[in-house]
């Protein structure tokens, strides 16, 4: 097949001509490479986090002290993914952060970027949480600059309370449903 550069190119899944930095709630996931179950199992319903899992947990959190336009809401995770809410807070609101990049230095490049990234934004936000998840996994496992996670993220714009609810319910009973969730591997195996 004869390389076409339109069929090609890369579509991003974000919201067109959205502000990421702009103060609001967002449904966040990402997923493992592959989806590989990396970060535990999950047994009659409940999810039992290895190692690799305590890594994201532990930086889902850091997240909000790395970062104080930001708060944590909902979150979860799965054997190959993990779910959340980030809530971003009026900018007015963020302390003296220095240059703006507090912390950043510990965080490892993750590949070529597709455009300019704001800090305090979604977007910089996740990259610099996977960055640092597979960082620290990749320590453990001896495997310096192997990938991790798959190479972009889900989002989902919160409008209003109806539906945060529902988004929160999600992510709570999540672990419950594993069993019929898309993210699951052994869903989409017959044997």
């Amino acid at each position: 097949m004869k390389y076409d550069s339109y069929k090609h190119r890369r579509w991003s899944i974000r919201l067109r001509g959205y502000n990421y930095t702009r103060p609001g709630r967002y449904f966040v996931t990402i997923c493992t490479r592959d989806k590989e179950n990396l970060f535990g199992e999950i047994s009659d319903g409940v999810m039992q986090i290895n190692e690799y899992g305590r890594i994201a947990q532990q930086e889902w959190l850091r997240t909000r002290e790395l970062r104080s336009n930001v708060r944590l809401d909902q979150f979860v995770v799965m054997p190959n993914h993990i779910h959340g809410i980030i809530v971003i807070t009026p900018r007015d609101n963020v302390k003296n952060m220095g240059n703006g990049c507090r912390g950043v230095a510990r965080y490892a490049p993750t590949g070529a970027s597709t455009g300019n990234i704001s800090a305090g934004s979604l977007p910089a936000i996740a990259r610099a949480y996977k960055s640092a998840v597979a960082k620290r996994i990749n320590e453990l496992l001896g495997t310096r600059g192997a990938p991790v996670w798959q190479r972009n993220y889900y989002e989902h714009i919160i409008r209003n309370d109806a539906e945060w609810n529902s988004v929160s319910e999600y992510i709570s009973t999540n672990p419950l449903c594993w069993e019929q969730d898309e993210e699951n591997p052994d869903m989409h195996n017959p044997y």
